[in-house]
């Protein structure tokens, strides 16, 4: 945080860029009462002008956005070595909006329609992490496993790790949550797009085959742990 004029810490500035007036204004109230300063938009060239002027902590941004779409704003952002934190909102049945995203540079998505509570504590996970910085953070390491984000290759021991795009998908998120209980149901809602609680194993196997391509020890795992009755939690 930067100081304020009477010495005191200012509080994070977050950019909204969503052009539905009633979700821009929910956003804003919402974020507004946890103490943030916010500045909401309607279009992603609003947007840019505002980074121009100060730029922002972070910034919820929709995809589907009038003119220039939120992945196109995205593009441009990271294409200017601008590494702000970025949280994409995505419709549910919008599945592939999440990845290209991701690809684009987002740091984290939330689904249409969510809970408040859910993305105000992704927006603190993401300034907590501090990615506002002058790197890109495309590469990911832990053990002996390297994984590249940008080109989605996964190595361990400089040796290719062929993951399916579901193994990816759930790897990255365990990324960009790292140091978090994420629940099954959680998982299955954003990686999977359930829109309901099923029961299911499928998280259960996954990330069984996950610790088998990248743990040394699968059934002693020490980076991808199971929180019994809750989740998983990726330690790094």
């Amino acid at each position: 945080m930067k100081p304020s004029e009477d010495g005191m810490d200012a509080p994070p500035r977050i950019l909204i860029i969503e052009d539905e007036p009633t979700m821009r204004m929910l956003l804003a109230d919402n974020l507004g009462f946890e103490g943030y300063q916010v500045c909401a938009v309607a279009t992603a060239e609003e947007g840019l002008t505002e980074m121009q002027a100060r730029m922002p902590s972070l910034i919820i941004l929709d995809v589907n956005l009038p003119h220039m779409s939120g992945f196109e704003f995205c593009r441009q952002v990271r294409a200017r070595g601008l590494w702000v934190p970025i949280i994409i909102l995505t419709a549910r049945s919008e599945e592939s909006d999440r990845v290209v995203g991701l690809d684009l540079g987002a740091d984290d998505y939330v689904t249409k329609p969510f809970q408040v509570r859910e993305l105000l504590a992704r927006v603190r996970a993401q300034l907590r992490r501090g990615t506002h910085d002058a790197s890109p953070p495309g590469t990911f390491v832990f053990g002996d496993v390297t994984v590249n984000l940008r080109r989605r290759l996964v190595t361990r021991h400089g040796r290719r790790v062929d993951l399916s795009a579901r193994e990816f998908e759930l790897l990255r998120y365990l990324i960009a949550h790292r140091g978090e209980v994420v629940e099954r149901e959680q998982l299955l809602r954003e990686v999977w797009g359930y829109n309901s609680l099923v029961v299911t194993r499928t998280i259960d196997n996954f990330v069984a085959k996950l610790r088998t391509r990248l743990e040394r020890k699968p059934h002693e795992p020490r980076y991808i742990i199971t929180v019994h009755g809750k989740g998983y939690q990726l330690l790094v």
